[in-house]
């Protein structure tokens, strides 16, 4: 007899999680091709309702179409990057430009938009609730914006590009995941010169992972940035950073530099077919910035003085490396060594003498407990199956009781994708009962015992946490207005302004306690790393809006299917006085953020304009002279629950009590001369 697909049939497990345990790849397939078929039926009748075109025949019957396929598609999504592996990878080949394909043949169908776009035209008439003209406006808008009112030659090139950008964006991730995977620097004890026994001990799981004797640096960012800030070996500093920031340029079949021009190229395509002379004013249209313009001046009000400042930072750090007897100019693998001696220097503060203080279960209970104190939340570890031992399950409950289900998977692992990122397996919704959602958190800290993280890494772990609450706080009633489906300069609003509260010396004072003795960090060891904070702000700061002015560069160029990546960056980075001696910080061949899906595509200035609020708006806070203040912290619940139900500037002023202003982003960053 054969078993049934567990993707397919009831979750008999705790909370409705997936079963994790018996959800093997070759179930995906399967799964993806059975839910797809039941949402084109669900589309077609919807389509044929014999009804005049209404909103719950209509809207919300868009909203409960294609359960199956969300329940399915979220479990792979996850698992394909958290966990990774030839097997998942193969079915990413396979079913990415299918599932492309299928999602534009429901956009594209002309039975629905005709009720959609004949509800639209008579919104007024329609007496909806707020939470519904949003709903109905943004539907509307998603249909013609993936051409849905083109003709029919325009909407079968549209599905063609559609299809080809999910083959491309799937490679180009697989290419810097091998990359990563492959590379290690292996090195014996002779090689540790001036590394910490934090690093050493990371280094040595690392080589345990691959089999290697010794100690071996990876492509983890939680080990590569502190090889290179403590390192006295230059000659390894240059060949980690050669491999890191080549990662995706060498020549064969993990090569993505073909693949850009071509991703570039099927974007514009699809601008100018839909009425814009660029992907980037197509994708800005969308947005809270609206325009090209406004991002560019956004970053062009933070590029200039941080080249100033930068070049202030590099004037202090050959100061401090002359009197070692270095000689000629910094590299970008010297950057890091020679800030941390400036930072013991002028600061009298050593990475390593904070990193004993951060302890991973310490940190993330920080963030559980302002979860606590902010919204009255709590979080307690249960039973349930997991895709991996590293994974923590926790029931988040409140007063009014179960909100949902936090999954925390912190470590960094050879298959699983490099970096940091929220995601979900379920979005919580109302439409016809409660849904309660299942939110993961996915860090690559090096692995260790203890696991301990800098000070950074504590940052980025209360980041992701924000964006996590910004999922599990939701309370809407449609799907496709959950949590974190608000539009992109928006979303990273709840995770940054989160961060705040990290830095505060009340979690520092209670978390942040020696792994050994227990002993909270002294206070004048707070006072020197909050004095620093605005530290290296302007290496931080060229490193990013590099990046982000790359980004509106490539998606601007009016013939990018010409481009040549490895020219273009040099010639873009020289046009805008890139400073020789920092690196960008995403070179364009393992710039996940654009070309291994499309979601940060002219966009990655997200950051920055979210920055803008978030440091606007923990100024309330503070005017409130209570970090925790009742009143302030209710209405940002409001704002982290309110999913896409209003416009978010207007979420923002009933927030704030007003517009943001650059002036606090300026003040924190110290880019203020």
């Amino acid at each position: 007899m054969t078993e049934p697909n567990p993707l397919l049939t009831p979750w008999d497990t705790p909370f409705g999680l997936p079963p994790f345990d018996r959800i093997r790849p070759e179930h995906f397939v399967p799964a993806f091709e059975a839910a797809m078929a039941e949402h084109l039926e669900e589309i077609a009748a919807i389509g044929a309702d014999p009804a005049e075109p209404g909103f719950a025949n209509t809207i919300e019957a868009l909203e409960r179409s294609g359960r199956a396929l969300a329940r399915v598609g979220n479990v792979f999504g996850n698992l394909v990057v958290s966990l990774g592996g030839e097997a998942l990878e193969a079915v990413d080949t396979e079913m990415s430009p299918r599932l492309a394909e299928h999602g534009m043949r429901v956009s594209l169908d002309p039975a629905i938009f005709a009720r959609v776009d004949a509800l639209h035209r008579q919104r007024t008439l329609l007496g909806l609730e707020e939470d519904q003209m949003r709903l109905l406006d943004r539907t509307h808008l998603g249909f013609i914006r993936s051409g849905a009112a083109l003709d029919e030659a325009a909407k079968a090139r549209m599905t063609e590009i559609s299809s080809r950008l999910a083959v491309l964006h799937t490679e180009f991730g697989q290419n810097v995941v091998h990359d990563e995977k492959v590379w290690h620097l292996a090195l014996t004890e002779a090689d540790l010169d001036g590394l910490p026994d934090f690093l050493r001990d990371g280094m040595a799981s690392a080589a345990a992972e691959r089999n290697l004797p010794g100690y071996a640096v990876t492509l983890s960012r939680s080990l590569i940035e502190p090889f290179l800030t403590f390192s006295a070996r230059r000659d390894l500093r240059e060949a980690a950073y050669r491999a890191w920031t080549a990662r995706g340029t060498h020549a064969g079949e993990h090569d993505n530099r073909p693949l850009i021009p071509e991703i570039l190229a099927l974007r514009a395509e699809r601008a100018k077919l839909l009425g814009y002379a660029t992907f980037a004013e197509f994708r800005l249209a969308d947005s809270m910035a609206g325009t090209v313009q406004a991002v560019q001046g956004l970053l062009a009000e933070v590029w200039e003085p941080a080249k100033r400042k930068a070049a202030k930072e590099r004037d202090r750090l050959l100061a401090v490396a002359r009197k070692e007897g270095f000689e000629g100019e910094l590299a970008a693998w010297d950057w890091r060594y020679y800030a941390e001696k400036v930072r013991q220097a002028d600061y009298e503060l050593n990475e390593a003498e904070l990193k004993p203080y951060f302890l991973l279960g310490n940190i993330q209970q920080a963030a559980f407990d302002t979860a606590g104190r902010l919204f009255g939340l709590s979080f307690t570890e249960v039973e349930a199956p997991a895709y991996h031992p590293d994974v923590r399950t926790y029931e988040v409950r409140d007063a009014d009781g179960h909100v949902g289900v936090f999954l925390a998977d912190p470590y960094a692992r050879a298959d699983k994708r490099s970096g940091a990122w929220m995601s979900s397996y379920r979005d919580q919704e109302n439409l016809d009962a409660p849904v309660s959602p299942v939110i993961v958190n996915n860090n690559n800290f090096a692995k260790s015992e203890p696991t301990l993280l800098s000070f950074d890494d504590a940052e980025t772990l209360f980041h992701e946490f924000g964006h996590a609450l910004h999922g599990l706080l939701s309370k809407v009633r449609y799907p496709a207005q959950s949590g974190t489906s608000v539009r992109r300069d928006f979303v990273e609003l709840p995770s940054q302004i989160y961060e705040h509260w990290m830095a505060l010396p009340e979690t520092l004072r209670l978390y942040a306690r020696h792994h050994e003795t227990g002993a909270p960090i002294p206070d004048a060891l707070i006072s020197r790393l909050l004095a620093a904070r605005g530290f290296n702000q302007g290496f931080a700061t060229v490193e990013y809006t590099s990046s982000a002015l790359i980004d509106m560069a490539l998606h601007s160029h009016p013939a990018p299917g010409t481009i040549d990546i490895e020219s273009f960056e040099k010639e873009f980075l020289g046009s805008i006085g890139m400073p020789a001696e920092i690196g960008i910080r995403h070179r364009p061949a393992h710039f996940q953020h654009l070309f291994a899906g499309g979601g940060y595509a002219a966009s990655y200035y997200a950051y920055m304009w979210a920055e803008v609020l978030d440091a606007d708006g923990f100024d309330a806070f503070t005017e409130a002279q209570n970090p925790f203040d009742p009143a302030t912290a209710a209405r940002l619940r409001t704002l982290y629950s309110a999913g896409d139900t209003r416009d978010p500037m207007a979420l923002y002023v009933a927030f704030r009590g007003r517009t943001p202003s650059t002036a606090a982003l300026l003040r924190t960053r110290e880019l203020v001369d």
